[in-house]
Formats: C-alpha cells, sequence, structure tokens
C-alpha cells in the first residue's frame, strides 16, 4: 500500500514524458494515453480513499499513510501524506480529470499542440500539492501545476486568450515570489519546511520570534488567497476562466479548491489549539476575506449574463462560502463545507463543459433564418403574432404536443441540474451541503456577529446565483430565435452527464460522505495523529549485504 501514495503523482508525470516522445500527427494515440492515464489515476485515487476509511483503521493512526520517496526520515526528506483529507481531494481531482480527458478528445484536443502532456503536467502538480507533506515541496508541486497552466489557458490562441493568459502569468509570478519569501523567512525563524514539525516547533518558539511566524503566515496566506480567488486578489479569474477552452476551465476549477485545501491544511497543522499564543492566528482576518468574497461575487453573478463569466462567479462564490466556513473553526461547518466544495468542484465542471455545448448550439441556431425552415424556426416574430395564432408557426401547425428532440432535451436539464447543484436548492446535493453547513453554525452554542453574517450572504448569494442562471435559461432556451437542432457527440454528452451522476451519487450517499466529512474535520481540529504519523514514519532497512564467497 505505501507505493499507492505515489502512484497519483507518477502515473500523469511519466504518461507525460511518454506523450513527448510521440509528435502532433499521433493525436490518436495521446488521446488513448490521456484517457488510461485518467482512468488509472482515478482509480488509483479511489482505492486510497477506501485505504483510510477501512473498517478497523479509520480515525486512528493507521488511517494515515506516509511515503517516503527517499527513504529519509522527517524533517530531512520528502514526505508524501495520505490521509483523509488529500485522499479526498486526489479523489476529486480523478473523477474531474478523467470526465476532462474523455470530453477533450471530441475536439479541443486539436486546437493546438501539447495539449495532452500539459494536462497530464497540471494533474502530476494538483496531485503532488495535494499528497506533499513539505512547504518546500509544495511550491515545487504548485509551480509544476502554474507553468502546465501557462499553456493550457493560451491553449487554441486568440487575443482575448492571450490578453487573460498575461493578467494571469503577473499575478501568479507575483504569488509565487510571496510563497517564496515567505516559505524562506518560516525556514530561518523555524528552521524547517515539513509541516508537521512546523506544527511542533511553532508551539515551542520563544515570544520574541512569534511575530516573525505570523508575518511569514500572512506573507503565504497572500499567495495563496490569490490562487484560491480570494477578495480583492480574484480579478485575473473570471477573465482568465472564461477565455479557456471548456476542458480546460474545467480542470481550472481544481485549481482554486487547491488554494482552499492549503489555507486549510497549513492553518490546521501550523495553527492548532496546541500552539500556544500562535493558536487560530488569522481567524477573524480569514473570515473577513470569505465574506468579502462571497459579497462580491453575489453582486457579480447578478450583474453579467454570460454564460462563461457565470461559471466563474460560480466559482468565487464557492471560494468565499469556503473561506469563512474555514475561518468559523467549528467542525460541524468544515464537515458541511468539505461536503459542499465536492459538490461545487464537481457542479461547476460539468457547466463549463455543458456551455461550450450550449453556446455552439445557439450560434447555429442563430445562423438560421426563421423562414428558412418551418422545422427549425417555429417561433414568430411578435409583430405577426396575434390572440388568434399565438401557438401556430408559419405553417399554421401546433406549437404544444410536439416531441423535444433528445440534444435540446439533455441540454435543459443538464442546465437545470447544474442550477439545482450551484444555488443549493433541493433535492440535489448543493442543498445538503449548505443545509449541513446552515445546521452547523445554528448548534453552536454561541452564534457570533460573523455566523450571522455568513447565514444571511449563504442564502442572498444563492438566490442572486438563482436570479442569474434562471435569466441566463431563459435567454438561452425559451428565446431561441431559430431552434436548431443541437449537435451533440457521444464523447462530449457523457463526461457531462458523467459528472452530474457523480453529484446526484453524493445526493444518495449523502450519510457515508458526511461521515468522512466530519471525520476530516475533527481530525484537522487535532492534528496530533498528522504529526506523529509523519514525524514517526520509519525508513525501509536496506537490503542485508550477501556474504563474499569463500
Amino acid at each position: 500500500m505505501p507505493h499507492l501514495v505515489a502512484v497519483p503523482i507518477l502515473v500523469p508525470m511519466l504518461t507525460a514524458a511518454l506523450m513527448l516522445l510521440l509528435n502532433e500527427q499521433q493525436r490518436r494515440a495521446k488521446s488513448v494515453l490521456t484517457v488510461v492515464s485518467g482512468l488509472i489515476g482515478l482509480l488509483a485515487a479511489l482505492a486510497l480513499l477506501r485505504w483510510v476509511n477501512a473498517p478497523g483503521t479509520g480515525g486512528g493512526e493507521g488511517s494515515i499513510g506516509v511515503y517516503l520517496p527517499g527513504n529519509w526520515r522527517a524533517p530531512f526528506g520528502i514526505v508524501l501524506v495520505a490521509d483523509r483529507l488529500s485522499t479526498m481531494m486526489v479523489a476529486l481531482t480523478g473523477v474531474v480529470a478523467f470526465a476532462v480527458s474523455i470530453y477533450s478528445t471530441s475536439r479541443w484536443d486539436r486546437a493546438g499542440v501539447h495539449f495532452h502532456p500539459l494536462l497530464q503536467l497540471q494533474l502530476m502538480g494538483l496531485n503532488g500539492a495535494f499528497l506533499t507533506g513539505d512547504l518546500f515541496n509544495l511550491f515545487v508541486f504548485f509551480e509544476v501545476m502554474l507553468a502546465a497552466s501557462y499553456g493550457l489557458l493560451l491553449h487554441g490562441s486568440g487575443r482575448l486568450r492571450v490578453q487573460a493568459g498575461l493578467h494571469y502569468i503577473a499575478i501568479n509570478l507575483a504569488a509565487s515570489s510571496l510563497f517564496l519569501i515567505g516559505a524562506a523567512l518560516l525556514y530561518g525563524v523555524t528552521g524547517t519546511l515539513n509541516m508537521a514539525d512546523l506544527g511542533i516547533r511553532i508551539a515551542q518558539l520563544d515570544p520574541a520570534d512569534r511575530g516573525l511566524v505570523h508575518a511569514a503566515a500572512a506573507i503565504l496566506a497572500t499567495a495563496f488567497f490569490a490562487k484560491a480567488g480570494a477578495w480583492p486578489l480574484n480579478f485575473w479569474l473570471v477573465p482568465a476562466y472564461s477565455a479557456a477552452v471548456p476542458p480546460v476551465s474545467a480542470v481550472f476549477a481544481l485549481l482554486t479548491k487547491l488554494g482552499i485545501y492549503t489555507v486549510l491544511r497549513l492553518w490546521t497543522v501550523l495553527f492548532a489549539p496546541d500552539t500556544g499564543d500562535s493558536a487560530q492566528f488569522g481567524q477573524s482576518v480569514l473570515m473577513a476575506i470569505g465574506l468579502s468574497t462571497l459579497f462580491v461575487s453575489a453582486l457579480g453573478i447578478v450583474g453579467t449574463q454570460r454564460l462563461s463569466h457565470l461559471a466563474g462567479y460560480s466559482v468565487l462564490i464557492s471560494a468565499g462560502t469556503l473561506l469563512t466556513a474555514i475561518g468559523l473553526g467549528q467542525p460541524a461547518v468544515w464537515a458541511g463545507a468539505l461536503y459542499y466544495l465536492l459538490n461545487s468542484t464537481l457542479a461547476v465542471s460539468a457547466f463549463f463543459l455543458l456551455i461550450d455545448m450550449i453556446e455552439r448550439w445557439r450560434n447555429a441556431g442563430a445562423s438560421i433564418a426563421p423562414h428558412e425552415s418551418a422545422d427549425n424556426a417555429p417561433f414568430l416574430s411578435e409583430d405577426l403574432k396575434t390572440l388568434d395564432d399565438v401557438n401556430l408557426d408559419d405553417e399554421q401547425q401546433a406549437l404544444y404536443g410536439r416531441a423535444i428532440p433528445a440534444g435540446i432535451a439533455f441540454l435543459g436539464l443538464a442546465f437545470v441540474g447544474c442550477t439545482l447543484l450551484l444555488v443549493g436548492l433541493p433535492p440535489l446535493s448543493g442543498f445538503v451541503g449548505k443545509l449541513a453547513m446552515l445546521s452547523g453554525l445554528l448548534a453552536a452554542p454561541h452564534i457570533t456577529p460573523a455566523s450571522w453574517g455568513f447565514l444571511a450572504l449563504l442564502l442572498v448569494s444563492g438566490f442572486l446565483a438563482l436570479v442569474a442562471l434562471s435569466r441566463a435559461g431563459i435567454r438561452y432556451f425559451w428565446t431561441q430565435p431559430a431552434a436548431a437542432m443541437p449537435s451533440l457527440r457521444t464523447l462530449e454528452v457523457l463526461p457531462v452527464a458523467a459528472l452530474l451522476a457523480a453529484c446526484v451519487a453524493l445526493t444518495i450517499e449523502a450519510g457515508p460522505v458526511m461521515h468522512h466529512a466530519s471525520a476530516t474535520a475533527q481530525g484537522l481540529l487535532s492534528p496530533a495523529a498528522y504529526r506523529s504519523a509523519v514525524m514517526e514514519a520509519r525508513q525501509v532497512p536496506n537490503p542485508a549485504t550477501p556474504k563474499a564467497a569463500p
């Protein structure tokens, strides 16, 4: 089992290396490799997730898998850690990556060069960042992920992509610089960058050094907030995610969650309740940033009508919700937030892919004049309608009672499903996640003003998102000037259906998923098991040297 921890990193890395040996005329081979790699990565992630929840080991030290790639003990060597939180994020990455790998083979991988190896390097960076237990290696995996994302964002070229790409590169280079400065300052004070060891040493710090540690943490947090899409560092996100090709936008939905994950991981390990005067450092600032992000994003989503911008602001609403929930520091709220994280990521990824099909159908329909075909243009302009023929088309055929084509039915139902998931309406998993967070808030012994503000903004943002998405649905499905039949491919329909089916599965299996989320929240609140598992991991003994023959 220990070697399984490295599989989600090694598989995309080796796949990318193999793809670089193939030329651009061998795209079919690259497509097959991408799908196979995605499937292997998903199976490995699910196996890890199953292992940390195995009966008899769940909740104990045995549920945390520690792998020493260089066979050096912590804190001196590289450490990979598979606990409930990291395996959940790797499994989420595997689901989205597998769906995107299938969708991209329909046509988007041909919009530019090196799409498949860049996607594999992106996944390698994501999985490595989720699994690493060392701050410097977190920076390394961040840079691998970012370098790949620069190429993926520019995939397909075009002025808008180049413009958004330059903004994206500039803000991430600045964030990387802050990351290095914060990590160097933290190492200078504590003498280590291992996350578990940092938590132990911060608890033992001299009071005169705590100010430097807090300054380093603030610098690091600025870099992570930029990646998480926190206000006011999120001005780049909506234009960048809207400009990218749909499969890339769907994968980018995971990048903000990496920022959220990093904030949660480092804040709970470095500033746990047992770290003395540093306990819960920056909690009020974290809540303020989360509430500001949620408020601004709610205004943004109701102020736009472009589908891609709606998806981008949905990412920001999710980021604001999660950052505020983390700042509240309540295990019950954290459990609901982790469940909500799964739902929002799957829903937004599906929405980005769905937008591609809807806009292609819309553009195809707009090019057909209403008089060309009665079947393709059943709606008369308002100035030709009367009260007597309002339900008739050009050939005096009734508009009601007609069968809805399968393609339009799929697009409409998928759009409704994404709306319910993103807004948080029953009966799907978006409602379950928000209800769990609200229940945790109201069950607290003392409800603070920040908690009331979060409750109000959570409900208001959901209502504004409902208004914005409903308005977009009316515009795209009810006021279509010419009802051209959508041209949908199986490789496009299946990934979107699979992501929505995963959200349905989250709803049906809400009990086991919430149990996992609750156990994860409890482990984050008391990171002693994480620290001991990492620091007590033993090296593998070298094979015995055979005796020389006499």
